[in-house]
């Protein structure tokens, strides 16, 4: 068993119902930030740009990775759906934002990114090691795999 399985197995034995709705929270808020993005993408790329390490990375190129991370992998965290995938595409973003953008603007402002995005990055840590939980589209495929549906299972 590799260290994979053994945290899916210890994800699925030790994961309470109310932190699906943490879960689904997440999602939606992952979500609604990548269609925040959408309509301010000039935003986006301009806070980009203030950070002196992503300057030399092609910024249209990853602004639109960042869109499409948090829009689909919002909706997949939201329904439990490859939770763990979602939240692995989602770190790296929001590593970024705390050590690159929110980073040169204090810590202690009280309307701060910051504490958002590091809230955010633990939550997707904790989903990552976590899993999706008993109240999701992968605990109900687990249960009914007869119901997956498709050409392979007829």
């Amino acid at each position: 068993m590799n260290i994979f399985q053994r945290l899916e197995k210890w994800g699925d034995n030790h994961h309470s119902k109310w932190l699906d709705i943490i879960r689904i929270a997440l999602g939606l808020v992952l979500f609604l930030k990548g269609v925040e993005f959408i309509n301010n993408m000039d935003n986006l790329v301009n806070l980009m740009t203030q950070s002196a390490f992503l300057g030399s990375i092609s910024l249209g190129i990853l602004a639109h990775y960042i869109v499409f991370a948090h829009i689909v992998g919002g909706l997949l965290i939201a329904f439990g759906l490859l939770t763990r995938v979602a939240c692995l595409a989602q770190i790296p973003i929001l590593l970024g934002a705390v050590l690159f953008v929110h980073s040169n603007q204090g810590i202690l402002k009280p309307y701060d990114g910051l504490w958002f995005a590091i809230l955010v990055l633990a939550l997707l840590l904790f989903f990552f090691v976590d899993g999706s939980g008993p109240i999701s589209v992968d605990a109900w495929m687990k249960k009914h795999p007869e119901k997956r549906g498709g050409v392979l299972n007829n």
